[in-house]
């Protein structure tokens, strides 16, 4: 059983894996209560709920097959190394699970709250039931092979696919309607800080080991990281530079201003 070889490396290990697990749990609380106080979801993108939900559900499959399975654990072992350490830690479970919660509570609010004329598109239901009937293939061919890591890999995969994909109709949504009114900026600030920790805890893990096994071993971790932070930082841009709150107030208010101004004359 591998283990670790430098205590504070340890402790900055489990401190930055407990950050990114309390950055990314909290991340989808904003848009939640957002959400809830505004009686609507309107602004929030469908296509990216449905998404994130087989996003977190293949995540969560993944982290938790892998941290307490002793069969898949062997063929990891077998696979890169007696010695290395398995890429999954307690926080990575913990936070899957939450996450599947949290994403099915947007879920039910979408069904609940007023939509406007919102609507998932057929792509979005498309692309989801492809990816489960991949899983589903995959794991009956599993079933007679016995290749549980790959067949978790596969998981992996799809939850990096959704991540790609997820993010890219609330995007264009915000582009075309040139704001990010409903869309909660909180989420995106503390998923970035997620990001930033969970790489981190990756880098701590590899230092101490003196090997990077922990990132192509786990490259779907790894691509997590990398993907959310680069649509963290677009979003951030629409929010703050590119659709700002305050300019699109300043325009409307300067409506009935100017109004008045052309009456009294």
């Amino acid at each position: 059983m591998a283990s670790w070889n430098s205590v504070p490396l340890h402790v900055s290990n489990e401190v930055l894996g407990w950050v990114a697990f309390v950055c990314w749990s909290i991340s989808f609380y904003p848009q939640v209560i957002l959400n809830f106080r505004r009686k609507s979801v309107v602004g929030l993108n469908f296509d990216f709920v449905i998404l994130n939900l087989t996003k977190h559900s293949s995540y969560l499959i993944y982290n938790s097959s892998l941290y307490f399975s002793s069969a898949i654990q062997k063929q990891y072992k077998d696979k890169y190394g007696h010695n290395e350490m398995i890429p999954v830690a307690p926080n990575d479970v913990a936070f899957s699970c939450h996450a599947v919660l949290l994403t099915a509570i947007s879920l039910f609010q979408i069904a609940i709250y007023d939509r406007g004329n919102q609507k998932v598109s057929k792509i979005a239901f498309a692309i989801v039931i492809v990816a489960w009937l991949t899983a589903a293939v995959c794991f009956f061919v599993t079933l007679h092979n016995h290749h549980w890591l790959w067949l978790i890999n596969i998981f992996s995969g799809i939850q990096v696919c959704m991540t790609v994909i997820k993010y890219i109709p609330q995007a264009v949504m915000n582009f075309m309607r040139k704001s990010t009114d409903g869309w909660s900026i909180g989420n995106i600030l503390l998923d970035f800080s997620g990001g930033i920790a969970n790489y981190l805890q990756m880098v701590t893990q590899s230092i101490d080991q003196g090997s990077w096994v922990n990132f192509y071993g786990n490259i779907g971790k790894l691509l997590l990281s990398l993907v959310s932070v680069f649509f963290d930082i677009l979003f951030m841009c629409q929010h703050y530079l590119l659709y700002p709150t305050k300019k699109r107030d300043s325009e409307t208010s300067s409506v009935p201003n100017n109004a008045k101004s052309s009456e009294n004359v």
